[in-house]
């Protein structure tokens, strides 16, 4: 019997193109299972295959769990009863007593067969995927072999992939037949179906296309940094130079257009804006709203975001159909783009300005004259003025010495008072809401005075009042409060 599992296991291997070892394995399985079947379903069998002699044994296992853990008599066994036989068992342990080896020929041969197939079958499958992902190709052209469910499944060689509706372009109409390229989007390992998940829609494929038209890429002449899609409609590329000889975006454009041409014509028509790419945000940003032109840029780099404006005969372009071109140049810098025109640029400012007058009036207890010369010289906050190096601050012509050190003063005063004021709010905030991730001290202290002070308080908010009664962005509310809510669902 053993000499037969031996020629079995080779033929097997053989005909399959799969190591031996996968063979012995899905053996084994087989051979448990069918153990399994004659003391019980639950029961835990192991098998073991001797790869020289192909004699095998029959384990049962056994879990050693305390006793007052103790439910399923078919997979464990109390603590108490295994220390009977070896007081140094312990929890967790397993144990294992030898069965008497079913006969080989007397299984329920069909099942066995099923069983190894299958593990086989898994083997190839787990082989010509390794076999494709060490080609390290991200780009997978194939033909459409069937449409499911309105998902396009791909045969690309030995091996099949699947375009999801979701990630084809819309109004793309794809049949049986056509021949297709996509990106390698991710691989499902779990999937019982095509494993390599694909997609026309992403901004990687578009890189990727261009890749393959530009081949300075390749020789590291030049760089895409980003790109954003409104998929089948418009694109942006941010491209960079790594040489002074060379032009990013002519290289890109190619002859005649030939090189974006040949993209565009794989994107069904997809329009795509060639950016130049700069280490400078405002710079960046500015390209990226091309062909609008920009009158002035303020950048928040605490948001992440920047006040572009432009005049009324630019608005409209650099909005776009549909908000579609400051949507675009928003997702291929990575920063929050508010577009606004010269005259709500000035109306917000002044906003802003009547603001900070009014702080420094009521905190420093100056006169509206030396508030507006403290915000023409750039300051904005009592921390600024209390600890801006002196003598910048002594540059200011409008003040003598004696101002300055008495402004300084006057800040360190105010905010060495709310400090006091803070700890004195913090002595009364439960540890729960001191404890949440994104929490610090001057929040939860100026969330304190408005009698917020546990974590219940906090996730009993909604987004925008926290926002309101603490000053925070939007997406750090949410999270808060995500975060504060996490134990109503425990």
């Amino acid at each position: 019997m053993s000499r037969e599992i031996l020629l079995l296991v080779d033929a097997l291997a053989r005909e399959k193109n799969v190591s031996k070892e996968i063979v012995f394995g899905a053996l084994e399985l087989a051979l448990a299972s069918a153990t399994k079947k004659r003391i019980h379903d639950e029961a835990d069998v192991r098998v073991s295959i001797d790869r020289e002699s192909g004699n095998y044994d029959s384990f049962r296992r056994w879990q050693v769990v305390p006793d007052n853990e103790y439910v399923n008599e078919f997979l464990e066994v109390p603590l108490s009863e295994a220390q009977k036989d070896d007081p140094e068992v312990e929890a967790g342990d397993s144990l294992e007593e030898p069965l008497e080896p079913i006969d080989f020929g007397r299984i329920g041969a069909q099942a066995a067969k099923q069983v190894i197939l299958q593990k086989i079958r898994d083997a190839e499958r787990e082989q010509v995927l390794n076999d494709f992902l060490e080609r390290k190709e991200h780009l997978v052209t194939g033909s459409v072999k069937r449409i499911e469910r309105g998902n396009a499944i791909i045969e690309a060689g030995r091996i099949e992939a699947v375009l999801p509706r979701d990630q084809m372009i819309p109004k793309e109409n794809l049949r049986v037949g056509d021949r297709v390229r996509a990106y390698l989007l991710k691989i499902d390992r779990a999937a019982r179906g095509p494993q390599l998940i694909l997609s026309r829609t992403a901004p990687e494929f578009i890189i990727k296309l261009f890749e393959l038209e530009v081949p300075e890429m390749e020789d590291g002449l030049l760089e895409i940094k980003s790109a954003a899609r409104d998929p089948g409609v418009r694109a942006k590329i941010a491209v960079k130079s790594n040489d002074p000889r060379v032009d990013p975006i002519g290289t890109c454009v190619g002859m005649r257009g030939s090189r974006v041409t040949a993209v565009t014509n794989e994107l069904a028509g997809e329009r795509v804006d060639i950016v130049l790419w700069s280490a400078d945000p405002a710079q960046f940003v500015i390209g990226a709203l091309a062909p609008a032109e920009v009158s002035s840029i303020v950048v928040d780099e605490e948001k992440h975001s920047m006040d572009v404006v432009v005049d009324e005969d630019n608005l409209a372009i650099a909005i776009g159909r549909s908000g579609q071109n400051v949507r675009l140049a928003s997702e291929l810098t990575g920063w929050a783009i508010n577009l606004m025109t010269v005259e709500e640029s000035q109306k917000k400012s002044e906003a802003e300005h009547g603001t900070i007058r009014a702080l420094f009036m009521e905190k420093l207890d100056v006169d509206e004259e030396v508030a507006d010369i403290l915000i023409e010289e750039g300051f904005s906050t009592v921390e600024e003025i209390a600890y801006v190096p002196l003598n910048e601050m002594l540059e200011i012509e409008a003040f003598d010495e004696d101002t300055v050190n008495e402004l300084r003063n006057r800040a360190r005063n105010v905010l060495l008072t709310e400090a006091i004021v803070d700890e004195e709010q913090l002595e009364n905030v439960a540890e729960d809401m001191l404890n949440l991730e994104g929490m610090d001290k001057p929040l939860a202290a100026k969330l304190a005075r408005a009698n917020i002070r546990s974590r219940d308080d906090l996730a009993d908010l909604a987004v925008d009042e926290l926002v309101e009664l603490s000053g925070i962005d939007d997406e750090r509310a949410k999270n808060l409060i995500t975060t504060a809510r996490a134990h109503w669902f425990e």
